[in-house]
């Protein structure tokens, strides 16, 4: 796991690449490499990439970035976790290999395949790779986009990093405010692919890779689509959860450092503990966090994890979080989130504590609930379909919802403003999510952004159109088509990104072994014609299964009792919503 960035100077007359703003940008994602860093600079000045290294396999000198093989040069961010299998099929081609790292396995890849090699990659990656035979720049992400990938094209220099402010932070990079990217966050409570908060600056989409030439940068070619996935699965009636997710666990256990693993009381992340175990992990030690809050609540989780911790018989530790912490904290936490969410603040003060225990790898059972239905969503958006698709034929009537709803709300703060909005957008499974994962109604942001940059946003942004993408072609049944939407979505845009910057700001490699392409295109039959048993499926996937505790346990979330703490006066994430709001998009910040 690293930081990396590149400088692409593609036009003649852009300036040769300063070595210094190659340096500061690097820099600037320190926590992400501890371990060592390094730069290199074409001969002629016209390409640059820095590297900060966070050493998980191959540790020797041999694992460096940049890396440079024959006339190609790579910085990468990630793991592939089967790259002793491509390395052995190289080999048996004749090819030679001088470290033991992965990176040297993808230069090789790419020195045969090109951009082909991206279907064989199982792992979490994004990298920039200069083809001087080509005169081009190759820049890929992995197909859920655990690893991000940001770029800023000027029309002159192309310039890519790992995070947002690590572009901002070169100096030559334009920080004007994206309506966009804040539409976005009050729609959603993070900003969707491929804006950020700045109009400079975007995504290389998940699961797309793009080539820089002398033209500038190519359009994102998506290479892998969740929603394909499901349409093409062939109907197979042998598939066993418990050997496709046992391989996912094992492929994501290779490392040479230690690995941990995040434990709740919830089923996704017991399972990867009990997987794990049963993979034959021996060294694998887990961590919970405890709150006085929740003592003695149903979302107290920490007793019944360190029951599980010691059933399965790995080392346990219990990190308590208190209010006096988290206020300490909080400056540093909204440093470390490179954009703005109403997310991920749990992920940051669990990577914490797994980094405090001396750890550089921890599992985690993100992507269970996507995969195996642990949303409400999964039972409210088909239940809608029959009833709103009815009543969206039926004239104005969701104006007039609005507007009787607007008259009871002000009585009544148990009224939901999205039931217009139901009647209005829920005729369609992407209208639907739309309103069903909302934040805030695009009515309201009028108030909250201003007229101008509430209209230019939404435009722009047109959020239910990309919905509309995340479910084309179709999945073939309403489960999914959930899951499409929710992996899609919820999953890539916020508690993925979310991860990756709270896990790295204390220098933390999480894995996710629940979000796995491979895993989805054994199980995709599955879900294509599954009904009912909802997690029940992945609780009975260890063997033996996860004890009947942890399988009847309400579904309770690993939330922080954040409202209590600041003593929002707005219920639940919207006050919160706007605290991150005021914070991250502050003119204080420079982010105007």
């Amino acid at each position: 796991m690293c930081g990396i960035n590149a400088i692409y100077a593609y036009k003649d007359n852009a300036p040769a690449i300063d070595e210094q703003e190659l340096i500061a940008t690097r820099e600037c994602m320190r926590s992400r490499g501890p371990d060592a860093s390094s730069q290199w600079i074409s001969p002629d000045a016209r390409v640059g990439f820095g590297h900060r290294r966070l050493a998980i396999i191959d540790l020797s000198p041999g694992g460096a970035q940049p890396m440079c093989r024959a006339q190609n040069v790579i910085v990468f961010n990630g793991e592939i976790y089967n790259y002793r299998e491509l390395r052995g099929e190289l080999e048996s081609r004749g090819i030679r290999f001088t470290s033991q790292s992965d990176t040297e396995v993808l230069l090789q890849l790419y020195a045969t395949r090109g951009a082909e090699m991206l279907n064989d990659l199982r792992g979490m990656f994004a990298f920039a790779l200069w083809d001087a035979a080509r005169r081009r720049m190759f820049l890929a992400r992995d197909p859920y986009g655990i690893k991000p990938l940001y770029y800023a094209d000027d029309g002159a220099t192309l310039r890519v990093a790992s995070q947002v402010r690590a572009l901002i932070a070169s100096g030559h990079v334009s920080k004007q405010f994206d309506p966009a990217g804040a539409a976005g966050f009050f729609l959603r409570g993070t900003i969707p692919e491929p804006f950020t908060m700045y109009r400079s600056i975007r995504a290389v989409p998940a699961g797309s890779y793009c080539f820089v030439d002398a033209n500038g940068a190519s359009e994102p070619v998506q290479y892998f689509s969740i929603a394909q996935t499901l349409h093409d699965a062939a109907d197979n009636a042998d598939i066993s959860v418990h050997d496709a997710v046992l391989e996912s666990v094992k492929y994501h256990m290779v490392a040479d450092v230690p690995v941990g693993a995040f434990l709740s009381a919830g089923i996704d992340s017991t399972s990867i503990v009990a997987l794990a175990r049963e993979s034959g992990a021996t060294d694998l030690q887990t961590m919970t966090l405890r709150f006085a809050e929740y003592r003695g609540r149903v979302n107290d989780e920490a007793p019944l994890a360190a029951r599980v911790a010691q059933q399965y018989g790995v080392p346990h530790t219990i990190r308590d979080l208190t209010r006096d912490e988290f206020l300490r904290e909080l400056p540093r936490v909204f440093d470390a989130m490179d954009q703005p969410s109403v997310d991920g603040v749990n992920s940051y003060f669990i990577s914490k504590a797994a980094a405090d225990l001396g750890l550089k790898v921890a599992l985690s059972g993100t992507g269970g609930d996507e995969l195996f239905g642990g949303y409400t969503s999964f039972r409210d958006i088909p239940r809608w379909m029959p009833v709103t698709r009815v009543l969206a034929r039926v004239p104005h009537l969701g104006n007039v919802i609005a507007e009787v709803n607007s008259m009871l709300s002000r009585r009544s703060r148990h009224m939901s403003p999205k039931m217009s909005e139901i009647v209005r957008y829920g005729s369609s499974y992407a209208g639907a999510y739309l309103v069903k994962r909302g934040r805030f109604l695009a009515s309201e942001l009028p108030a909250i952004l201003g007229h101008d940059v509430a209209r230019e946003g939404l435009q722009r942004l047109d959020l239910l159109h990309r919905i509309e993408e995340a479910v084309t072609p179709d999945p073939g049944t309403p489960y999914a088509r959930v899951v499409a939407l929710e992996s899609s979505f919820y999953l890539r845009n916020q508690l993925l990104r979310d991860m990756d910057w709270a896990s790295m700001a204390h220098s933390l490699e999480v894995r996710v072994p629940l979000v796995d392409a491979h895993l989805l295109r054994r199980l995709a039959p599955l879900l294509v014609r599954r009904k009912g048993r909802g997690k029940q499926i992945l609780a009975a996937a260890p063997r033996p299964p996860l004890p009947p505790e942890i399988r009847e346990r309400r579904k309770t979330g690993f939330t922080l009792p954040i409202h209590e703490w600041l003593g929002s006066a707005e219920h639940g994430k919207r006050g919160w919503a706007r605290r991150v709001y005021e914070e991250m998009f502050s003119a204080a910040r420079g982010y105007w």
